[in-house]
């Protein structure tokens, strides 16, 4: 029997929230006896360590950066110690590790060498923009971003609407916030006007919003979407 530490998937707030009103205390309790961590930015990664716990010293923590830069080669030295018996944590910027996260590439590396995964409970914008939308939360697909290029978006579109028809599964896709309110204007010029389509934005905030609508409906809608994080859900039905 080896004597691996754990990785724990720590999840974090989907905003600037009091971490403690959206995440249990078996989050708090992990990061009190964790020091190391793999994170997509260390100065954010080391302001929410603080917020849960205020206590614990900074300087003790040991940070490993995954982000576009990191090259894949690095990765498995993240988990050097884990191998040597001491817990790591992988936290997102915001959600659920391995969930439209580079922590997905560390939690497989980890399963490779044998060593436990431990997901803790947190928000994930996915699933709570799934919940609240009214869709198919029997078969749903999350597809990440869509192409930036006019035309791509467009064929994009009309074909996760088709899809949706097809086999009856929604469809979840994100765009970088600052241009959420041009994705909206598309949709709307792109999308049969029938076309069901759930805007999640600011999940678990104080200015949230989740509408579910058709297209028509959101044609006669006024809602500034500008540089906040959203999710969009479409399902012709």
């Amino acid at each position: 029997m080896n004597t691996y530490g754990k990785v724990y998937l720590i999840p974090t707030t989907l905003g600037e929230n009091d971490p403690m009103e959206v995440l249990p205390l078996t989050v708090k309790r992990v990061i009190e006896q964790v020091d190391e961590y793999i994170v997509e930015n260390g100065k954010t990664a080391r302001r929410f360590i603080k917020k849960i716990c205020p206590e614990k010293s900074q300087p003790s923590l040991t940070l490993h950066i995954i982000n576009k830069y990191t090259e894949a080669s690095e990765l498995p030295s993240f988990l050097d110690n884990c191998l040597q018996g001491k817990d790591v944590g992988i936290i997102s910027e915001a959600g659920c590790p391995g969930v439209a996260d580079p922590g997905a590439d560390v939690v497989k590396i980890a399963h490779s060498k044998g060593i436990q995964v431990v997901p803790l409970v947190g928000p994930s914008s996915i699933l709570m923009a799934v919940m609240a939308s009214g869709m198919n939360g029997q078969s749903f697909a999350f597809n990440g971003y869509l192409p930036i290029d006019k035309g791509e978006k467009k064929n994009a579109l009309k074909n996760l609407e088709r899809k949706s028809k097809e086999i009856n599964q929604s469809q979840l896709f994100i765009e970088t916030p600052y241009r959420n309110n041009q994705l909206l204007e598309s949709m709307c010029s792109i999308l049969q006007n029938q076309t069901q389509l759930c805007v999640a934005c600011d999940i678990s905030l104080p200015t949230e919003y989740i509408k579910t609508q058709s297209i028509a409906e959101w044609k006669k809608t006024k809602v500034d979407l500008h540089k906040r994080p959203a999710i969009f859900m479409i399902h012709l039905f």
